[in-house]
């Protein structure tokens, strides 16, 4: 039997042309119905500026797909402007979220999200120490055999084009802490561009380190209308006892482009 997992990323409300096609939404919905999910993740940027209406728009959007959801923030879902950045960080992505590391725990599915974004800095983000001893506790109590995926906005693996955004802070230890706690897949978002690649493919390891999957979802919404050339979309996961496969789904203005498709073993 195998579990599908959604994963959506920077749908930018209340940016311009930003997720405003009608046509566009019923796609996604489409999409939803095709694959039918068992959870939607949605790794962060779902405002623009972080305002109250944005977070609205985009809380109304998502629960409107009709799967169980798991949210977490990322740099444009909090206040743009000082002083309220600092002082209501918070308050308007918990007011329609609740947590912005939230914990979804089935026996066939274990996701635990955290919060990479750093109100003092405008692109990049990072885990603490506790944070990854959390996230460690947290896969601890999955159930056996349940897929194990950790998620947070900033990228772990660079994008395959152009982007200026750098990762997730201390990404090689980041990476090695959750894959020692039993992490299947490493899913985020940020760079609007999809990428995904197995541990081994890009580090050479000696010592026996488990594998695990390292996935980039390319963004849904457009806030940035001077780059119509990137590619808006979703990833996919399913998976079995022995296999995660990884299919990209990409927005081609009439339908949608089943672009790519990986298989991984599962450690």
């Amino acid at each position: 039997m195998s579990t599908r997992v959604l994963h959506l990323s920077d749908l930018h409300f209340g940016a311009r042309k930003a997720l405003q096609e009608p046509a566009f939404g019923g796609a996604v919905a489409e999409l939803v119905e095709r694959v039918a999910p068992a959870l939607i993740l949605a790794t962060g940027d779902l405002a623009h500026r972080g305002r109250r209406n944005e977070l609205e728009a985009a809380a109304a959007f998502l629960g409107g797909l009709g799967a169980p959801l798991l949210v977490v923030p990322g740099n444009h879902d909090i206040p743009h402007t000082v002083p309220a950045r600092f002082t209501r960080t918070w308050r308007e992505f918990e007011r329609q979220w609740e947590t912005t590391e939230p914990v979804h725990a089935t026996d066939e599915l274990h996701v635990v999200g955290l919060n990479s974004v750093r109100p003092w800095r405008h692109q990049s983000g990072a885990l603490t120490e506790s944070q990854l001893a959390e996230a460690g506790r947290r896969l601890a109590a999955a159930a056996p055999g349940a897929l194990r995926i950790v998620c947070f906005h900033h990228q772990l693996a660079s994008a395959p084009w152009r982007t200026r955004k750098k990762p997730v802070a201390r990404r090689s230890q980041v990476l090695a802490r959750l894959a020692e706690a039993g992490a299947d897949l490493v899913a985020g978002g940020h760079v609007h561009q999809g990428t995904v690649s197995e541990r081994h493919e890009f580090q050479v390891l000696d010592g026996g380190e488990r594998g695990v999957v390292v996935a980039t979802a390319p963004g849904l919404g457009r806030p940035r209308p001077h780059r119509q050339g990137e590619a808006r979309g979703a990833l996919v996961y399913s998976a079995d006892e022995r296999t995660l496969r990884v299919e990209t789904h990409v927005w081609r203005g009439d339908g949608w482009l089943l672009a790519g498709e990986r298989a991984f073993p599962r450690s």
